[in-house]
């Protein structure tokens, strides 16, 4: 709201002998000691005294001589004379010298600057000059003055601070002046571990880590890795790993609550891991219930822009032992949290359907105290293992702090397929916070070998897209061959409509209800997916024993071609038999993969747009980066024995319309 327009509202109804009655003045008529003086703008349409007979408004567009609020538009009113006629006669109100003619005969009228056109302020009017503030007495003197000790404020008077402005608090962090003028809203932290301090001329937060500096995307400065549950042995390490994208080295930190864990420094340009213990209240199987977790989530800063990728775990094989179940996730920076989300993850799943089941699972950190999180349950995500102030049937309001984890289970309901499923699940919050959606361990689709953990990271609904291009894994030992896929669209919004390119023999074209999702079964299809409203689409790699000998589960959301980016630097660690890299491009690109071309695009349908799967090579340290002069999109994925891992290798997140 417009600071000034919202003071002089209250003004109006604070002071009633004042008389708001808006018209078009002529500043050049002010006398020079008016000019000197600045005073008030009436910027809304308040109530006008009049005499008995009837007053008319008028609005007129900005014109010379005139004061204006910020929509360009001053609205005038004009007061009728004694002559009873003036109220009928239509020229009165029509004839448009009436309101601007400044030899006009009629006694003064007040203007929108909170004067008469004579240059008297009106009565009232609280007007600044040299930090004294001053009451008008509508005949060109002031009734009453007060020197202010620390600002003063046109249509206030004396105020702690100039309502709107920004400044810098005795801790080095930016506050912003309220509406009143006589206090300060929270405080926006300039975190110092970020390289981020508070400018004592603006008042802001300055720095290449600053909010405003980044932008929305996947690169960071402030990130909070989560351990989700999976019953992987603890001999293998949950880590990140950090990437460099700037010129200079990043200084990295990691706390988790009030304890610092880790210190590194990131060379530039480049991708370090950073292994962190497992946390073993997240870090749980099959029996345990939904809990939340006090400073559950640890806490990654670093003072250059950063990407963070989380591997659950990192290792695919340590020794003669193997993990079998890994999975890993594109992490987004907190400057890009929203507290608007829908939740991706897979129904509960039985082993040979012996109980209990293991089940689906979504994720839910703050960065701020005092966060307070709502989950409404979607037409499958009523069946929940309750816990943490989480009902059996989903539903819940709790309250975290920065740090905390909310993990909430999906239900056993005896059978396979399971009917318990959260995807669709609407987590809000009034503050912002990360949703990771994924699974414990699951079969996909639940007969097909084998089992395997799932997680990532899922944009907030503001940046959703309608248009997604799905290309499914390539298959490691079947040379250009494609793996089959299971592809889940889940609607934001009821009536969804969707369209495929090339078409989907069978593939559904409707939504009914926000939260529902509809799913196309093992297709190894390259397609573009349109929707008419925001949708998530997520991708399943099926298990192993689906044909190429290698992999298992692994999951993914696809992002959206309006956030597509023109370069991106990813890690695929080097301890998996084979690691690609899936590039959606335009025609005509030009694409570099770690400096050199990359040919081999094959055309999806009319889209305009063709994929090229390529694999990486492992005889480096695991870092890559792929610029084009056009926006692309990438995922990442890597085999092992019955394990796999597969996440976006970027995006950006801007706010796209709905």
């Amino acid at each position: 709201m417009n600071s000034r327009r919202h003071l002089w509202n209250t003004l109006a109804y604070s002071l009633p002998a004042l008389l708001l009655i808006a018209c078009s003045g002529d500043d050049t008529i002010a006398t020079a000691s008016d000019t000197a003086t600045s005073t008030a703008t009436i910027t809304g349409t308040t109530g006008t005294t009049t005499d008995s007979t009837t007053a008319t408004t008028t609005a007129t567009t900005n014109m010379s001589g005139s004061e204006s609020d910020s929509m360009g538009t001053t609205m005038t009113t004009e007061t009728s004379t004694t002559n009873p006629t003036s109220t009928t006669d239509p020229t009165s109100t029509t004839d448009p010298t009436s309101t601007t003619d400044p030899t006009s005969t009629t006694d003064p009228t007040s203007t929108t600057d909170g004067t008469t056109t004579d240059g008297v302020c009106t009565e009232g009017t609280v007007v600044c000059e040299d930090g004294v503030a001053k009451v008008c007495d509508g005949m060109g003197g002031y009734s009453e003055e007060d020197t202010c000790e620390n600002e003063c404020a046109d249509g206030l008077g004396c105020v702690l601070c100039l309502p709107g402005s920004y400044s810098c608090d005795e801790n080095g962090n930016s506050q912003q002046c309220a509406p009143d003028g006589m206090s300060f809203g929270d405080a926006v932290e300039c975190d110092q571990v970020q390289g981020v301090t508070c400018d004592e001329n603006s008042g802001t937060c300055t720095g290449v880590c600053a909010p405003d500096t980044l932008g929305l995307s996947y690169i960071g400065c402030d990130y909070y890795p989560t351990v989700t549950a999976n019953v992987v042995s603890t001999t293998f390490h949950f880590a990140v790993a950090v990437a460099n994208t700037s010129d200079s080295p990043a200084n990295v930190r990691v706390d988790k609550g009030a304890n610092q864990v880790a210190t590194d420094t990131v060379a530039p340009n480049s991708v370090q891991i950073i292994q962190l213990p497992w946390v073993n209240e997240l870090k749980v199987d099959q029996n345990a219930s939904s809990a939340k977790v006090v400073d559950g989530a640890y806490r990654l800063r670093s003072d250059q822009p950063v990407t963070v990728y989380q591997f659950n775990p990192l290792e695919y094989k340590i020794g003669n032992s193997s993990s079998f179940t890994n999975d890993a996730s594109l992490l987004l920076p907190v400057n890009t949290w929203t507290g608007d989300y829908f939740v991706a993850s897979r129904n509960s799943w039985r082993f040979q359907n012996n109980p209990p089941a293991y089940p689906g699972l979504y994720a839910v950190v703050a960065s701020e105290d005092g966060t307070t999180v709502e989950l409404a349950p979607s037409a499958t995500g009523g069946i929940v293992k309750a816990g943490g102030g989480v009902a059996a049937n989903g539903t819940g309001t709790i309250m975290l702090d920065r740090g905390d984890v909310l993990q909430v289970f999906s239900g056993d309901t005896g059978v396979n397929p399971s009917t318990a499923d959260l995807s669709g699940t609407h987590v809000t919050a009034d503050k912002p916070i990360q949703l990771l959606g994924g699974h414990m361990c699951t079969f996909v689709p639940y007969n097909i070998g084998y089992c395997d953990h799932l997680e990532e990271a899922i944009p907030p609904f503001e940046a959703l897209a309608k248009e997604y291009i799905v290309t499914p894994p390539l298959i490691p030992t079947g040379g250009n061959t494609p793996k089959a896929e299971m592809v889940r669209i889940i609607a934001t919004t009821a009536d969804t409509t969707l369209s495929y390119d090339p078409p989907q023999g069978g593939a559904p074209t409707n939504i009914a209800n926000a939260g529902d999702y509809v799913e196309i079964a093992q297709t190894a299809n390259d397609f573009k997916i349109t929707a008419d409203k925001k949708v998530i689409v997520a991708q399943y790699m099926l298990g192993q024993d689906a044909g190429g000998n290698s992999g298992d589960p692994a999951m993914t959301v696809a992002v959206g071609v309006d956030q597509y980016r023109d370069n991106y630097l990813f890690h695929a660690p080097t301890n998996y038999e084979k690691n690609f890299v899936n590039i959606t491009a335009p025609d005509g690109a030009n694409v570099q993969l770690d400096g050199q071309a990359v040919n081999g695009f094959v055309a999806i349908g009319g889209t305009g747009y063709g994929v090229a799967r390529v694999q990486l090579n492992n005889g480096g340290d695991g870092n890559h980066d792929v610029t084009s002069n056009q926006p692309v999109g990438i995922s990442v994925y890597g085999y092992g024995q019955y394990t796999s891992f597969w996440y976006p290798g970027g995006l950006n997140l801007e706010v796209l319309p709905q």
